[in-house]
């Protein structure tokens, strides 16, 4: 028995003669006709009672009718949800991600995410860029936000959110009368740094740019989190290079400086496995890169 068989019996039954149903088939009435006495064959069991003048269903028709109807909608429901699952509309997708991340674009990505595939189990995980790396590998999380261009064997990354470093400084330090400040003038200053082996390549960066100024940061205090970091410089217990985006955790007790130098951007990474086929995670990528580019026309637009 085939599907087919189902859709011809459907017909005859709904109609009652095989001229009419035939005609909505757009088939010839008898193959119909060859068909229907097949399946009756098949199942060893009369579905109709035929005269010259019309045709019934017998009562094993009128439930094999019944169940035939069950066995479409079944069908049409298993398509429907397999196709949803093709376009990552539901399912579960779980995205590690920095908490700096969420002083940037993340919280209107994850709003639109969130109404476009609202039957998608979406989690969220606060950890530091190492953890999401070891996360990715053992399929914890499938996307992850990080800080930093890693480079990592079965990985995938891309910059979607570039942005510059500021300087956060206490608010009653004796610089911060001044607008702009060059990093030689902080050598004798204490820094608060994330530490390297939670975010190697973004304390490296810090440590660089110190070192291209002459000199070597005194580290007075290490934090994980970002917030952390600035809550720290507002307690007075020293200054920190940060993304320019922790501007937007208002903080009372500290302020921002740029820095005179050619500063390289720093930026928010996407990484996730290299050969995850995922739709769920295609959608993602594709609405972050989509959010971040259009962000990026309007600041070109408001330059101009």
């Amino acid at each position: 028995m085939e599907l087919r068989h189902l859709h011809y019996f459907i017909a005859v039954a709904e109609e009652l003669h095989f001229s009419r149903a035939a005609q909505r088939l757009h088939i010839s009435q008898p193959p119909l006709s060859q068909q229907i006495r097949g399946l009756e064959d098949e199942l060893g069991v009369r579905l109709f009672e035929r005269t010259k003048r019309q045709v019934q269903l017998t009562e094993a028709g009128k439930v094999f009718l019944e169940r035939s109807y069950g066995v479409l909608a079944q069908l049409d429901r298993a398509i429907a949800v397999t196709q949803r699952i093709g376009r990552g509309e539901i399912g579960r997708l779980a995205i590690g991600f920095v908490d700096s991340a969420m002083y940037t674009l993340l919280p209107e990505i994850l709003r639109v995410f969130r109404e476009q595939f609202p039957a998608l189990e979406l989690q969220l995980h606060e950890l530091t860029t190492q953890e999401q790396i070891q996360a990715l590998h053992h399929k914890q999380v499938d996307i992850g936000i990080v800080r930093s261009a890693i480079s990592e064997l079965g990985l995938s990354v891309e910059c979607f959110l570039p942005e510059s470093l500021v300087l956060a400084l206490p608010q009653t330090h004796p610089l911060s009368a001044q607008t702009q400040l060059s990093l030689s003038t902080l050598a004798s200053e204490s820094f608060i740094l994330f530490p390297a082996k939670m975010g190697p390549v973004f304390y490296e960066q810090i440590i660089n740019l110190c070192q291209q100024a002459g000199f070597r940061p005194q580290v007075a205090q290490e934090a994980v989190q970002m917030q952390t970091i600035v809550g720290l410089v507002a307690a007075g217990l020293g200054i920190a290079i940060v993304p320019a985006s922790l501007q937007n955790f208002h903080r009372s007790g500290v302020i921002y400086r740029p820095l005179q130098e050619q500063i390289p951007k720093t930026g928010l990474y996407l990484a996730w496995r290299q050969h995850d086929s995922s739709p769920a995670v295609r959608a993602f990528l594709g609405l972050a890169r989509k959010t971040t580019r259009g962000e990026s026309n309007r600041d070109d637009t408001r330059g101009s």
